[in-house]
């Protein structure tokens, strides 16, 4: 059996083979570190297995691959295949749930912890003679806070929302599940309307799937109701929030801060508002690169996950499909 992993440096960094070894035990490897959309076809020709983490897998293109069996995403999300099509063409497609859900829910709060401590902050105070300087045994940057007691909204009680919930209750926070809007109803799930959740929240999670209800969830109005100086937390998707809103918010100095691991394109351009470091906001600004999913426990959960799926396919199991 041919397989190809059209993307793979995103999760060997570099390591090549070695870090996808068990995955070649199944077939004839081919890993393409990154591919074009204009060359998927040419790449995938003749696989019966391709694996893919950000190339988009289009109709067109299972239509142009009469030998491919299998689609293994190596993500949580799928809408990078056209999964009705692969299942009209026959083709099984997986996923990989919950693989990152620790990693993500660890950077979560490393961005909170950015807003109630400024340890970086600190730091390059320091390291600039600012404490040398000080007349004072002490000195801050900023108000500083403590998380006992503060409000965390989190919208999406998947995997990583729980594992959200969890850290954060350990530090004593008070913790509301909001609801999510188009999610089906939970039996026994308790739900706060997302309304009533947005003015009391000192901090607010955003964890739900990107779906045509979510998509472009916090805008103008969901910003606008949320309490002076609480802070926006997303992990999620880039798409789920509305960046121009976020920028106005911030401009107008509405939301105490922002911090996102995701943009609605990635990378962004270089003159994206929310990049910018001369920004007046840029102080109340975090941007990390997509980075939580990204340690490198994490990204070993996902190889052995991808290559469970892909041996289960193999031997006639389902296993995580979607399609």
């Amino acid at each position: 059996m041919r397989i190809v992993v059209l993307d793979s440096f995103a999760a060997d960094q570099g390591e090549g083979a070695s870090f996808w070894s068990e995955l070649g035990s199944l077939g004839e490897l081919t890993l393409w570190p990154r591919t074009a959309p204009a060359e998927v076809v040419a790449r995938s020709a003749g696989a019966a297995a391709i694996l893919t983490n950000k190339v988009v897998i289009g109709a067109d293109v299972l239509a142009a691959l009469p030998d491919l069996r299998y689609i293994g995403v190596t993500a949580t999300g799928t809408n990078v295949v056209d999964v009705a099509a692969a299942r009209a063409a026959g083709i099984a497609v997986t996923n990989v749930p919950s693989y990152a859900s620790e990693s993500v829910a660890e950077l979560v709060f490393a961005l909170i912890l950015h807003f109630t401590h400024d340890v970086a902050g600190h730091d390059a105070a320091v390291k600039a003679g600012r404490w040398a300087q000080s007349p004072d045994f002490a000195f801050f940057t900023r108000p500083l806070l403590e998380l006992a007691g503060k409000t965390l909204v989190t919208v999406g009680t998947g995997a990583i929302g729980a594992a959200v919930s969890r850290i954060a209750a350990a530090f004593g926070m008070r913790v509301i599940a909001a609801a999510v809007p188009g999610a089906p109803a939970r039996t026994g799930a308790e739900r706060m309307p997302l309304a009533e959740a947005l003015p009391i929240a000192d901090f607010i999670s955003l964890h739900c799937p990107l779906t045509d209800s979510t998509r472009g969830l916090v805008d103008a109005r969901f910003l606008s109701a949320l309490k002076p100086g609480a802070i926006l937390i997303n992990t999620g998707r880039g798409a789920l929030v509305d960046e121009p809103a976020l920028v106005d918010a911030l401009t107008r100095g509405h939301l105490g801060g922002a911090a996102l691991d995701v943009l609605s394109v990635e990378p962004p351009a270089p003159d994206h508002p929310l990049t910018n470091p001369s920004a007046a906001y840029a102080s109340r600004l975090v941007v990390t690169p997509h980075i939580g999913w990204g340690t490198i426990e994490a990204r070993r959960r996902l190889a052995a996950e991808s290559t469970t799926n892909l041996a289960a396919f193999v031997s006639g199991k389902r296993r995580n499909r979607i399609d």
